[in-house]
């Protein structure tokens, strides 16, 4: 069984509910205090054994490449302050490569762009929307999963039925433990036909044959682009699909309130923050 070396990283969307702020800037460069979001997510896949990584990106690309590129003005300048080097030049312990997705066709195009870079080998992909909190890295989890079944694996949780509409539904036949052997996964589902609670949330290991598939694809009725979601059925039918309920927390970063939450959950947790954030809040309420 092949090692999951590699991971692609979906981050090509406009961020249109982060304007003015995303009309220049990736929203992937909001700060979570001081760390941008794509930042900590990069550390997560090179936390889970990832050694290199390709980002599909948008028009307003120029910033994330530059924040994950060699800044020397900023390395001689603070090459005598441990901290601030340490701080301009974390980004760079993988090896991180970019191309940009110049036709926004959704996410079934936008993975067919990474073919080259993961060729024959299984790899990590995930949403530079969803970002993770756990004891042991989210994708590590997958990863994991993957070597102990050989089949692609989809990362999800049990969420709330109103949150499933806006999300989606992994159907399944059989499940042991955290693993799930999957069914079908509806995108988008009404509410009344929901079966399950189940949902994948950000983080996925794929095999090769992931690009057959997406050529397959057709433009989504609900999305109305070619959507990388509907592939799973054709996985689960030919090859066997796995749904892993990882341990941990996300936050979509995707919408204000979620990006919120993850600025105060972080803060909390932050010796730095946690006990003036305390204060604060208690004096607030």
């Amino acid at each position: 069984m092949k090692k999951v070396k590699k991971a692609v990283i979906l981050a090509a969307g406009f961020g249109t509910r982060f304007l003015p702020f995303s009309k220049s800037v990736y929203k992937g460069m909001l700060p979570i205090i001081d760390t941008p979001t794509i930042e900590l997510i990069v550390n997560e896949l090179v936390d889970s054994g990832i050694e290199e990584i390709l980002m599909i990106v948008g028009f307003n690309k120029e910033n994330v490449i530059s924040h994950f590129s060699h800044n020397k003005f900023l390395e001689d300048k603070f090459k005598n302050n441990p901290e601030y080097l340490k701080a301009i030049t974390n980004q760079l312990k993988a090896k991180v490569t970019f191309v940009e997705q110049k036709i926004i066709n959704g996410t079934g195009g936008a993975l067919l762009l990474a073919e080259d870079f993961t060729k024959d080998e299984p790899f990590l992909m995930c949403f530079a929307d969803d970002l993770m909190q756990s004891e042991v890295p989210v994708s590590k989890q997958l990863i994991d999963e993957y070597y102990r079944t050989g089949k692609a694996v989809l990362g999800c949780q049990s969420i709330p039925k109103e949150q499933v509409v806006r999300c989606s539904s992994v159907e399944f036949s059989r499940k042991n433990g955290r693993s799930y052997e999957v069914t079908r996964v509806v995108e988008k589902p009404k509410f009344e036909d929901i079966k399950s609670t189940l949902s994948t949330l950000g983080r996925y290991v794929f095999l090769p044959s992931i690009y057959d598939y997406c050529r397959q694809l057709k433009v989504n009725k609900v999305c109305n682009e070619l959507c990388v979601t509907d592939t799973y059925d054709m996985i689960a039918k030919n090859e066997g699909l796995i749904a892993y309920e990882f341990e941990g927390t996300r936050y979509d970063i995707g919408n204000k309130f979620g990006y919120l939450t993850a600025i105060f959950d972080y803060a909390l947790k932050d010796p730095n923050y946690s006990d003036k954030l305390k204060e604060y809040i208690k004096e607030r309420i």
